[in-house]
């Protein structure tokens, strides 16, 4: 079966580049299911219930998130709804929301695919460690599914490297989110999963991380607060299609995608 996950998704004009591309990527590499980071498609900063579904309604099956889950507030009142909106599972329990589901796919009846959402700790937030909620989360879901996927939304390259090797044979995939940047080092470890260090974004190609790079170089000039903003033009979807043994939930091949709109 072959699963695409979409880098993160930055305000409209990365909501338009989805829709407007998701079509042509599903029928080029034959995608069985479709995993999406939408944790900035509000204005750059969190997700709303209309977006949600929009999303959703483009083709996406599952919708992941980072540290700007709870940018919107609104987010707290229907996350615990919608089971295919996922919070990383690293923050407290308490938290509104799910951190990892079984979700059906749509390549065979009996097929599955589990899906976890994790944050990384170094620069970030203290949550709670990803790489032993990792593991919880992983003997959860292995009772339902050998398929299973894992955005590790992390900031240093270093954790997301060791979370790859941590999870290397327990998991379908370890896909990194949130710098925005795609990284070239796309491989299936030894024991058949596979990984990159960050999938990239979705949003707006001449721009500083899917914003405004006007406002973020002034920014760094002035060391004084901007109100950042989404930048228009051009925009470009990066992700990465792998293929996966439904029989064994091994990865056997996995491609960066870099599509221009």
């Amino acid at each position: 079966m072959n699963i695409l996950f979409i880098g993160d998704i930055v305000g409209r004009p990365g909501r338009h580049t989805v829709k407007a591309l998701l079509p042509k990527l599903k029928a080029d590499y034959a995608i069985d299911f479709i995993i999406a980071n939408g944790e900035n498609t509000a204005g750059g900063f969190g997700i709303t219930k209309k977006l949600t579904e929009e999303l959703l309604g483009s083709g996406i099956d599952v919708i992941t998130t980072g540290n700007h889950v709870w940018a919107n507030k609104e987010v707290i009142n229907f996350l615990g709804n919608e089971k295919m909106l996922l919070r990383p599972a690293n923050y407290p329990p308490e938290a509104p929301g799910e951190g990892s589901r079984v979700y059906q796919c749509q390549f065979g009846n009996d097929v599955k695919v589990g899906v976890i959402n994790l944050c990384g700790r170094t620069f970030m937030e203290s949550l709670d460690c990803p790489f032993r909620v990792a593991i919880k989360e992983v003997d959860k879901i292995s009772a339902q599914t050998k398929i299973i996927v894992v955005d590790f939304h992390a900031e240093a390259t270093s954790e997301k490297l060791a979370m790859g090797w941590f999870l290397d044979g327990k998991v379908s995939a370890v896909i990194g989110t949130h710098t925005h940047v795609q990284t070239a080092d796309e491989r299936i470890s030894p024991n058949g999963t596979a990984y990159i260090t960050d999938v990239g974004m979705t949003g707006p190609f001449d721009s500083i991380l899917g914003l405004d790079k006007d406002l973020i170089i002034r920014r760094f000039l002035t060391q004084m607060p901007q109100k950042f903003e989404v930048a228009s033009g051009e925009s470009i979807l990066c992700g990465v299609y792998f293929q996966v043994n439904e029989q064994d939930g091994k990865a056997q091949k996995i491609v960066r995608i870099e599509e221009h709109l």
